[in-house]
């Protein structure tokens, strides 16, 4: 198997699952292509594939329409908010205290300034959720405004290339929203006490997905497990975020086409990192309760072969034996490079099993994260495919080390 083979396969997949395939938007028709398309590669190399499905929605935004004072603002649907068609005055809340005191039932109201800075997690999110988020959407729910407006800035620590970035993002939370530039916010504030009429044209349909989970090797009970998300966020063809781990994945599927080792390898599509309620994320932590400690080491796959830089690696966890041999495993490889920790990613998963845990990503990842990722400008010329299959290599190197270590 040649280098130019895997080149040759790195750039076919990385066309397919981001220009034959339109959106792999959770729930969408484009994710199931996608997953189906893993699982078939996977099975061509003699995997044995489990595609467990889970219940999800799938979301549809044609666009808003905002008036006040004689005026039309530029407004977009909140992802997986419900649509609307409203009336009513016009509630400011620039602040925590403004919007505490605030009479805001059967109102529009408008968020901007300090009070939304930040984006809000979903309320049933259960990785993270600060006191302040739930605060807030305790008292959405309690207090019932017909809609909400968002106004918000750049969030570098965020996402910046999202601008502006809708304050809310949760198909559990029913009180229809929109979102705008922060400067639009301002215009917009100045008619505080004035009829707002909006409408949202955003649909919510029941759907499913599922993760892929591709396995080989005689003692699955002792394994090492292979992430990368296969979902992109609507909007975005996902090249780097994460066309690029998934074609890692594949590719490493191939070159391990012929092996019989002991050690159990587990390579996972998993389907809902760029999605509200994570379901792949949260079914595969069901599946496997009481079962991470089988993991000898979990490897995580997200923006790796950004066309700038070098792929960045960083070890969680792992004893001085085993940090010592992955290092010296991965020095072989020039576009290697260890970088700095980040906790953003389905890594997590193995985190708060206290597994060990190595990720990959790019060493550019903050110019990405500034400049393309979820954006439309995340399409298949931003990522280089030799270095997809460098890192496919790597990872070989890395099972075939684990396996002759047992």
């Amino acid at each position: 198997m040649t280098i130019s083979h895997l080149t040759e396969k790195a750039e076919a997949y990385l066309y397919q699952l981001c220009v034959e395939i339109p959106s792999r938007r959770v729930g969408s028709p484009g994710n199931r292509a996608a997953t189906d398309l893993f699982a078939a590669i996977a099975a061509s190399f003699g995997f044995e594939v489990e595609t467990p499905e889970f219940d999800c929605i799938d979301w549809q935004g044609e666009g808003a329409d905002l008036t006040a004072g004689g005026r039309h603002f530029t407004a977009f649907p909140s992802p997986y908010s419900r649509g609307c068609r409203v009336r009513a005055p016009l509630v400011v809340a620039s602040t925590d205290e403004q919007l505490a005191a605030a009479d805001i039932n059967g109102k529009v109201l408008l968020l901007r300034g300090e009070a939304a800075k930040e984006q809000l997690m979903p309320k049933n999110f259960a990785f993270y959720n600060p006191d302040r988020h739930r605060w807030i959407i305790r008292l959405l729910e309690e207090r019932q405004p017909w809609a909400i407006i968002t106004a918000t800035a750049r969030d570098l620590e965020m996402v910046g290339s999202q601008y502006p970035f809708p304050l809310f993002e949760d198909g559990d939370f029913n009180i229809p929203s929109v979102y705008m530039t922060d400067e639009e916010g301002d215009g917009l504030a100045e008619l505080a006490g004035e009829e707002v009429a909006l409408e949202s044209r955003a649909t919510r349909t029941p759907a499913t997905g599922c993760n892929v989970i591709a396995r080989k090797g005689a003692e699955p009970h002792r394994r090492v497990v292979l992430f990368a998300h296969i979902d992109a966020r609507m909007g975005s063809p996902g090249a780097g975020d994460n066309a690029s781990g998934v074609t890692a994945l594949l590719l490493l599927a191939e070159l391990l086409a012929d092996y019989c080792g002991s050690i159990g390898v587990e390579i996972v599509a998993l389907n809902g990192e760029d999605y509200y309620a994570n379901p792949g994320e949260m079914q595969y932590l069901a599946l496997n309760e009481g079962k991470f400690g089988e993991i000898v080491l979990g490897i995580n796959l997200d923006d790796v072969g950004y066309r700038r830089g070098r792929v960045a690696y960083s070890l969680y966890g792992c004893p001085d034996d085993l940090t010592g041999s992955i290092r010296g495993v991965l020095a072989g490889y020039e576009e290697m490079v260890e970088g700095e920790a980040w906790y953003q990613g389905d890594h997590g998963l193995f985190l708060m099993n206290q597994t060990p845990a190595l990720a990959f990503t790019s060493e550019m990842l903050a110019e990405l994260m500034a400049e393309i990722t979820h954006t439309p400008k995340d399409i298949p010329e931003t990522v280089n495919p030799p270095k997809l299959v460098q890192v496919a290599l790597a990872l070989r190197d890395l099972v075939l080390w684990l396996d002759g270590r047992r």
